[in-house]
């Protein structure tokens, strides 16, 4: 028994790759990069395109700080400052109502759910995220419009967003919570430190980076929305600083409407909407990026 135990141990060798197993890595290497260029291509397309047709569009000066007010049809002219500020304001007012909404429907799944409640919460938040949009802006419209007679405005597109928005402010903000260890409740709880207080001064501050960076994701998703502004509210060739009441341009909704523009002025103008808006949800997809990067930095 002496001597079993005396014998030195072999540490355990690697056998040595066969051929047919480096083969068959390699032919799944050259498929998972083919699957990817395929991918690619239509997206390098689309941009091309857009970038092509649109880009002298955006490269006016008049084209960030004019709108649209006495510009003819057949006229190179005016810019989509109106339609800008629109699809802002719009998704900011819809940020402001559903993202405290989201992030205190997150805290209670995963540190108070429990029971029926919950169960119907999580089934709730499932049903909206796959709520198609037109659907969401049917429902405000029979809602707040035809039941409760309030008029069409940009209000009433913030509220379809907020369906839209909901449920991926709640998923997003809700993994980012069940990331942070339980070792730190514990060590509070320890402490003698309130559940409450827990969540709010450790658990949240930890999933601060994952939760911000899901909210910009979740605005930049309802940016490009068509269907709300289509049914909730009319087009504005100047710009509207009432949101609750009076036609709100949009750059989906100015898109919408110089379609039906057969002058060469239409075309352009909708291929620089497209462009902008493109812009503008890459900036919000910067954002989240150096957002998470800085507080993750600096935590």
């Amino acid at each position: 028994m002496t001597a079993t135990l005396d014998k030195p141990i072999k540490a355990p060798t690697f056998r040595h790759v066969s051929p047919a197993r480096r083969l068959k890595n390699n032919l799944a290497t050259v498929v998972v990069w083919v699957c990817f260029a395929v991918a690619l291509v239509p997206l390098l397309w689309v941009l091309y395109t857009v970038v092509e047709k649109g880009g002298e569009a955006i490269l006016s000066a008049n084209w960030w700080t004019k709108s649209q007010k006495g510009v003819l049809p057949d006229q190179t002219a005016g810019g989509v400052y109106h339609a800008i500020y629109g699809t802002i304001v719009q998704s900011a007012v819809a940020a402001v109502i559903a993202v405290p909404l989201g992030i205190m429907a997150a805290v209670y799944l995963v540190e108070y759910g429990r029971g029926w409640l919950a169960k119907t919460t999580t089934f709730m938040v499932d049903i909206l995220a796959g709520v198609p949009s037109i659907v969401a802006a049917l429902f405000i419209f029979a809602l707040w419009i035809a039941t409760l007679g309030f008029p069409q405005s940009a209000f009433a597109v913030s509220l379809a967003l907020v369906l839209l928005m909901l449920p991926v402010v709640v998923r997003s903000t809700e993994e980012m919570l069940k990331l942070v260890p339980d070792e730190l409740r514990e060590a509070s709880y320890a402490l003698g430190i309130p559940k409450w207080k827990t969540i709010l001064r450790i658990v949240v501050p930890t999933a601060a980076p994952g939760m911000i960076s899901g909210i910009l994701l979740s605005i930049a998703r309802v940016m490009g929305e068509t269907a709300p502004v289509l049914v909730l509210v009319g087009y504005s060739k100047s710009i509207n600083f009432n949101v609750f009441d009076g036609n709100m341009a949009s750059l989906p909704l100015l898109m919408y409407q110089e379609l039906a523009n057969p002058e060469a002025a239409g075309r352009l103008r909708v291929w620089g909407a497209a462009l902008t808006l493109i812009l503008l949800i890459a900036l919000l997809y910067a954002a989240a990026a150096a957002v998470n990067k800085f507080l993750t930095r600096n935590r």
